[in-house]
């Protein structure tokens, strides 16, 4: 089922155009990362969905409704890029509060606080709090009522490293329950493996919207081989892949896709020349400033 359906929605402030013509859809359990630029049009496509900004042209639905409709706000969890909350509040008593706007049982607001790990602290003022912390209470208020479609901006910043994979955790949990997620980040090599499909826009316009594995594919951008050998076959082993020999012992390779597996082969005949192989496809990092050229733009 299609939980949330933009379908070429433009936003003008007088002549200033901030989205062009964008339409992107999420299915149930679907897993979306919007990437871009500071200004590309992120925040503004998400505040047309939540009902906050209104549509120049165009058409957002979520789950067949008109977005700030009673069903839409009732099924979307937001996580804004800047949480701010009350500081004499204990962070209990500030999802308390959220609970009964969301009319959802405070005992459910204390499991999500513990789910978000933050059971030790819940009863301390958020004023206390790292910029981490709040961000956790954040996320917490966005999960109350079991949200059809989660809308998530920079839902990891001021997480520690730990906190961030505890994070996906929670994501791929609401996606196997059937909540569809768009998540906003600049840490991309975080996204790689934690999302379904990459949506990149740049300058309001949405530039690549597919698996990562397809906008390899679609770029075509070399895969990165290297092979290692030892001091004394390196040369060897260079002049026979016809690879550039680098720190001593390795050899670095820049294929296609296609060429791929003739090469494998071929490094495979080389026997006990080779000691180890490692595979690189073009990271996300490598993917999104490819789509987010001003050649790729103008296309």
């Amino acid at each position: 089922m299609t939980v949330l359906n933009i379908d070429s929605v433009s936003k003008s402030y007088g002549p200033l155009e901030t989205v062009r013509n964008v339409s992107l859809s999420l299915a149930e359990g679907e897993r979306v990362a919007l990437l871009g630029h500071n200004g590309a049009g992120k925040t503004t496509l998400m505040r047309m969905v939540l009902g906050l900004t209104t549509v120049t042209s165009g058409r957002i639905q979520v789950l067949g409704m008109a977005p700030g409709s009673r069903t839409a706000r009732t099924a979307i969890g937001f996580l804004p890029e800047s949480v701010a909350f009350h500081g004499a509040l204990t962070g209990r008593e500030q999802l308390h509060h959220f609970a009964r706007l969301k009319s959802v049982k405070t005992a459910v607001a204390d499991d999500l606080l513990e789910r978000v790990g933050l059971t030790h602290a819940m009863n301390r003022k958020i004023r206390t709090y790292s910029k981490g912390m709040r961000q956790r209470v954040g996320l917490a208020q966005a999960l109350l009522g079991q949200p059809r479609l989660a809308l998530l901006d920079e839902p990891t910043s001021g997480l520690d490293p730990i906190s961030r994979h505890e994070f996906y955790d929670i994501v791929d949990d609401l996606a196997k329950g059937g909540t569809a997620v768009l998540l906003s980040s600049h840490a991309l090599t975080e996204l790689e493996s934690r999302t379904d499909r990459i949506a990149i826009m740049s300058k309001g316009q949405l530039l690549a919207n597919d698996s990562l594995e397809a906008l390899r594919q679609a770029a075509r951008l070399p895969i990165h081989v290297s092979v290692t050998a030892t001091e004394d076959t390196a040369d060897r082993v260079a002049a026979s892949l016809g690879g550039e020999r680098v720190n001593g012992r390795s050899v670095r390779l820049e294929v296609q896709q296609e060429e791929k597996l003739p090469l494998l082969g071929q490094i495979t005949g080389l026997g006990d020349l080779v000691k180890d192989i490692d595979v690189t496809p073009a990271s996300l990092e490598e993917l999104y400033r490819h789509y987010s050229t001003p050649e790729k733009e103008g296309e």
